[in-house]
């Protein structure tokens, strides 16, 4: 299945098992399985957010944007980061009201047994997700699939304390269960705040994919000609090399072009999705772009 097949899915099972768990909430007037519940809810809007963006990060380059729409992904998990955030700041003032109030509990094996079946449908998807993530690098397929994931740890920590109940008749469990929830996700959210923040800031590529980078540029000559300033960024699910490569000078043009385009394919070759760009100079001239600073 494609990124979006899969982003659709979420949605499908997002709204299932917000069913299921308002559901359980309902039954049991539990504190803490409303605030899963809430948290599904921050599934559907951050799963139907992700799929916008991945369909725009789609889209082909157009005048505005000579460099693509790649980093639209980032927004998404940014998005989904900051709706978490809100989700655990409203999960932990209902669950202090219940602490101060509490309440005992009804219905709680049926309730439990519809929590069961929505956090197996979301531990299967996440699943599946987190491998379609990793093959393609979707940024907002992973950040959709490590929400899907918490909310998995989450139901099932809410579940064992709610047994805890159960057999001990200790009612404050219930809102401290829901507290420990939100500060769970609260962590959660601040992680994805961050990774879609270091998206944006051009970080450089993974460590193995510049081991890959460099692997290749030591496959080729270097008796004859050499590389340097090599620079990776990532955008999305793309990624890109800036180079400089140096040669004899007394070399056609055509045939210093001919291996840049060797050294271009090699790259291409061996990491998919990336763009590579050279820069060819004379063996005996350096540059000195990082000399100048920039005042500001």
């Amino acid at each position: 299945m494609s990124i979006g097949a899969y982003l659709k899915l979420s949605v499908a099972v997002a709204l299932a098992t917000i069913a299921l768990k308002t559901g359980a909430w309902w039954l049991t007037d539990s504190v803490s399985l409303l605030s899963d519940a809430l948290e599904s809810l921050v599934n559907l809007a951050g799963a139907m957010f992700a799929l916008a963006m991945v369909t725009l990060a789609a889209q082909p380059a157009d005048a505005k944007h000579p460099y693509g729409h790649h980093k639209a992904e980032y927004f998404s998990s940014g998005f989904e980061g900051v709706l978490i955030l809100v989700a655990a700041l409203a999960i932990i003032w209902t669950a202090v009201q219940r602490w101060l109030d509490p309440q005992p509990l009804q219905a709680l094996g049926l309730g439990l047994g519809l929590s069961v079946v929505s956090s197996l449908l979301n531990a299967a998807l996440a699943w599946a997700m987190l491998r379609k993530a990793r093959e393609h690098r979707s940024m907002a397929l992973e950040g959709d699939a490590r929400h899907l994931f918490t909310d998995v740890w989450t139901s099932a920590g809410v579940v064992a304390g709610l047994v805890a109940v159960h057999f001990t008749g200790w009612i404050w469990l219930d809102p401290l269960l829901a507290i420990l929830v939100a500060l769970n996700i609260l962590r959660e959210g601040g992680r994805l705040v961050w990774a879609s923040a270091a998206g944006l800031m051009d970080h450089a590529v993974e460590p193995e994919v510049q081991q890959q980078i460099h692997a290749v540029l030591a496959g080729f000559d270097h008796r004859t000609i050499r590389f340097d300033h090599v620079t990776t960024r990532r955008a999305g699910q793309r990624r890109y090399v800036d180079l400089h490569m140096h040669m004899p000078a007394s070399w056609s043009l055509g045939r210093a072009a001919a291996l840049r385009g060797s050294v271009e394919h090699a790259l291409m070759s061996a990491v998919p999705g990336l763009r590579a760009t050279i820069q060819l100079l004379p063996m005996d001239v350096e540059t000195h772009f990082n000399d100048v600073h920039d005042p500001l």
